[in-house]
């Protein structure tokens, strides 16, 4: 029988079933889609080719171009917050409070150590640096105590323990003096629900009446979100403060509080090219964080992010906006910032003195699930939502997804705030990194074509990504909660828990940092006709490009569509770069293409295979 040409529709359809996505692909991990075919993704390599750790999960990786032509980047972490620069990292992480006099308690024998401060304020897992120490309180020496440590347990208002790296030889109260500078208190890794007393209204259910899951407080994880002021950094933490870090001062300097900028927004953007800086859901009061509210939008005076008092004689001022309960986030958009509540979408536009801001609202019932779930590509916005993913190109539209039920069926909804988007624009691509339901970290990712509007789905866990731009390759970051390496840069911490961050150069190389990626695709299943007699796979000639290593294909078959698949009596079939033909002697009325590699070194892209099939009966 003459030989077929098998062609597959580009993209991952999970929206049918597997016999009604024939002529498709219906499964794929660390695969792509490009030019309608589908090929092994790119590796990654360590970032400034160092093995590098970072405490904390990382919510963004940021970068830019000093005014020499310097490249830097920023990354920020729930307990954290680093610069990148002149090839080195440092911790900047800002300073909440100092105070001097802190005295140690100690036991014999024993390296836990009670802190006594009058008023704190840390929490458990903050970190302290000390200084100045004096009288080597229970033996322990000076030197010893001078260092950053994190709390491990706060014992009261006025005293907490830590962990010292040498054992005391007495047992005192109040030795010794220091002086301690604590570093902004940190977050969580994770978002919690509390549906404990308290929680709600008051009076909003009867008594006695089980509260729904939705009537819950939700505590969101830690995210950072950063811009620039020049060549100086804008780090906003989301319903927190704004700070800024001046690399004028070295690594040696840690990033300020704004003077004079409001104390807790959600959001913060420099407004361009008039350079305003906006904070979105942020205080009505100046310095007053109870006064927040999550609809209110405030810009300081052009050219002066330190005065954000409106007069006759600035351009500061603010603005609600309506139609939400929140503002989640903001994007630098063609001529305007995009503000996206949980429900809707709005543009500010810059008008001039003496309302220097107009706002519109452009779009309804499309809200955005996340902090980092909104990117621009050339003027266009895209973002996911709580249960589709959209995009405003002038209008706001809803994109056609082939795996939107696979995404919000199975995705994490409590751990929503973990959502991020990368922009990869040597592959016209934007990525979703999102938690699956069972898990608490990212461990899915979700891609979109938008140039050839085709859905690619797949495992790579990444908490954060940034464009190629200042470094010649995507910058990401990658999280494990339980790894325990020592930190690479920043002082020794003694004391310190599980939890840290490695960055990643993407699209370099085609392994996981010397180690193989095991990538695959599926088809949906195909037949004769209408599949109304069994069919003969005799044999097929594989056609691969650009094939690196050996790929296997393994054929899987079934009499009917609910029936469960069986391998071909060859299965699998191992495919090298010579390989000209492959007999297979499969039977089944329907089968299934399955591609797979997981040597080091190999890449791939598929393209047109050619199949020798013919009717068949059951024997």
């Amino acid at each position: 029988m003459a030989l077929l040409r098998l062609f597959l529709k580009p993209g991952v359809d999970k929206q049918n079933t597997e016999y009604g996505a024939e002529g498709g692909w219906i499964d794929s991990d660390y695969v792509r889609f490009r030019y309608g075919l589908p090929e092994k993704l790119g590796g990654w390599t360590n970032f400034n080719n160092t093995e590098a750790y970072f405490i904390g999960s990382t919510s963004e990786v940021f970068t830019w171009t000093s005014l020499d032509g310097s490249p830097r980047a920023a990354i920020g972490t729930n307990r954290k917050l680093y610069v990148f620069y002149g090839g080195a990292w440092a911790d900047v992480t800002p300073i909440r409070d100092t105070a001097t006099g802190v005295t140690f308690n100690t036991t014999n024998g024993s390296t836990n150590v009670v802190v006594n401060d009058s008023g704190h304020g840390a929490i458990t897992g903050d970190f302290v640096t000390f200084s100045s120490t004096t009288g080597d309180p229970g033996g322990i020496p000076n030197a010893s105590l001078n260092n950053e440590f994190e709390i491990l347990e706060v014992i009261g208002a006025n005293s907490y323990r830590i962990t010292s790296p040498t054992a005391a030889t007495s047992t005192v109260s109040n030795a010794g003096t220091a002086n301690a500078a604590y570093q902004i208190s940190v977050g969580e890794d994770k978002s919690f629900v509390d549906f404990g007393w308290g929680t709600g209204t008051w009076g909003f259910f009867t008594w006695g009446t089980p509260r729904p899951a939705s009537s819950g407080l939700q505590l969101n994880s830690r995210v950072w979100q950063f811009d620039t002021y020049g060549e100086n950094l804008i780090a906003q933490l989301v319903d927190g403060g704004i700070y800024e870090w001046l690399p004028s001062g070295g690594l040696s300097t840690r990033a300020v509080a704004i003077s004079g900028a409001p104390t807790k927004s959600k959001y913060a953007l420099l407004s361009t090219p008039d350079r305003h800086l906006v904070c979105f859901g942020t205080e009505t009061v100046l310095g007053t964080p109870s006064s927040q509210d999550p609809m209110f939008v405030r810009f300081s005076n052009q050219e002066d992010i330190t005065n954000f008092v409106p007069s006759a004689t600035n351009t500061a001022g603010g603005q609600r906006i309506t139609d939400g309960n929140t503002i989640v986030t903001a994007i630098r958009s063609r001529g305007q910032i995009l503000i996206f509540t949980d429900t809707s979408l709005h543009g500010q536009q810059y008008l001039g003195p003496p309302y220097t801001f107009g706002f519109q609202q452009l779009g309804a019932n499309c809200g955005c699930i996340a902090p980092h779930a909104a990117a621009d590509v050339n003027g266009v916005a895209f973002w996911m939502g709580r249960d589709a993913f959209f995009m405003f190109d002038g209008t706001v539209k809803k994109i056609p997804c082939t795996v939107q039920d696979y995404v919000f069926k199975d995705i994490n909804l409590i751990q929503s705030y973990q959502v991020n988007v990368g922009i990869n624009t040597q592959f016209n691509e934007v990525t979703w990194w999102y938690c699956s339901f069972t898990s608490d970290y990212i461990d899915r990712f979700v891609t979109y074509n938008y140039m050839e509007n085709v859905w690619s789905i797949g495992t790579l866990s990444r908490t954060s990504w940034v464009d190629m731009n200042t470094f010649v390759k995507p910058v990401a970051a990658a999280y494990n909660p339980a790894g325990t390496q020592t930190p690479t840069y920043g002082n020794t911490i003694y004391g310190l828990t599980a939890g840290r961050s490695r960055l990643y150069n993407q699209e370099d190389g085609k392994d996981a940092v010397d180690q193989p990626i095991s990538a695959y695709i599926a088809s949906g299943y195909f037949d004769i006709g209408d599949g109304d007699q069994m069919l003969f796979m005799k044999r097929f000639i594989p056609d691969f490009k650009n094939q690196v290593g050996n790929l296997t294909v393994r054929l899987l078959l079934r009499a009917f569509p609910q029936a469960t698949a069986t391998p071909s009596s060859l299965d699998p079939y191992v495919i090298t770069p010579t390989t000209q033909k492959v007999d297979t002697r499969a039977r089944g009325r329907q089968i299934q293409l399955r591609i797979e590699s997981d040597a080091l070194g190999s890449n791939w892209r598929y393209g047109t295979m050619r199949v020798d099939i013919q009717p068949d009966g059951l024997r």
